[in-house]
């Protein structure tokens, strides 16, 4: 099958092929031959819809422009990549969510050493100071979820709480220290994979549970205190493959909702973006 989507790709002259839109989204697996494609797990979606940049857990940022087609994507071109740099440490940066401020800094936050970086508009990268809490947060369990809201303020949250009963913390950056100004409840087996907040200024969190034979994902929808807790999307195990970057974004009577997946650099998983549109 994902031989089959990179000649449909080729073939279009495009990075990509578009699958079949059942159930209210449409699907389109990315494919491309350079060796350290895949691995994606945070992305960021224009405004517009336009464009995208998304990371991989190999150390690389790509950007693309997004090509649609009656609204759904339908090819990918302008094709770019960046090598990811850490302020600290060593090794391939384990990059995991991603958020871009108004002025183009780009914010990521990082497994391995748990921190969140920035990467300024002239190439500098600098580590944020990092919350107490950091320092214990579980092995390749930790920062997983990162989004910036209008203020500029950042928010994190790790993919575990490290006990089922206890909710998951969300870290809030005030551009000086971090604090927890709210928890949101740990509800069922599903552990935190990506977060945005949308144009409306609510925290969309992105959740995902392996069933021991494919994916679940869901997607709840919070105010900005942890209040209005509201579900969103809950697919079919083997709806989508493994989505771990979420981005939201269009006009506020039409928001929209941009989903990617880590392919885990596996031939029988994909690069898939998932788009779904928001009910109003």
């Amino acid at each position: 099958m994902k031989r089959l989507a990179l000649a449909l790709g080729l073939l279009a002259g495009c990075v990509g092929a578009l699958t079949a839109a059942p159930d209210g989204f449409n699907a389109f697996v990315w494919v491309h031959p350079d060796p350290k494609f895949g691995g994606l797990s945070g992305i960021d979606v224009a405004p517009d819809g336009a464009s995208l940049t998304a990371i991989s857990d190999r150390g690389v940022i790509w950007t693309a422009t997004i090509l649609r087609h009656n609204g759904r994507i339908s090819g990918l071109e302008n094709l770019t990549k960046s090598p990811i740099h850490k302020a600290r440490g060593t090794g391939t940066p384990d990059a995991e969510g991603i958020a871009i401020a108004g002025n183009g800094d780009v914010y990521m936050s990082f497994e391995g050493r748990h921190s969140v970086n920035i990467r300024t508009r002239d190439g500098q990268t600098v580590e944020l100071p990092r919350h107490d809490d950091f320092a214990n947060l579980q092995s390749n369990s930790s920062l997983e979820a990162l989004a910036i809201d209008t203020t500029g303020a950042l928010y994190t949250i790790p993919e575990r709480s490290g006990r089922m009963t206890r909710p998951f913390p969300v870290y809030r950056f005030n551009g000086t220290s971090w604090s927890v100004p709210f928890t949101i409840a740990r509800r069922g087996p599903f552990l935190v994979v990506g977060a945005d907040i949308g144009p409306d200024n609510r925290l969309y969190v992105l959740e995902r549970h392996f069933t021991g034979w494919g994916f679940q994902s869901r997607v709840r929808r919070f105010d900005l205190d942890g209040s209005h807790e509201t579900a969103i999307l809950q697919s079919r195990t083997g709806q989508h493959d493994n989505l771990e970057g979420i981005s939201v974004w269009g006009p506020l009577d039409r928001l929209h909702m941009t989903l990617v997946s880590d392919d885990n650099f596996r031939f029988f998983q994909r690069s898939e973006l998932v788009e779904y549109a928001l009910p109003r």
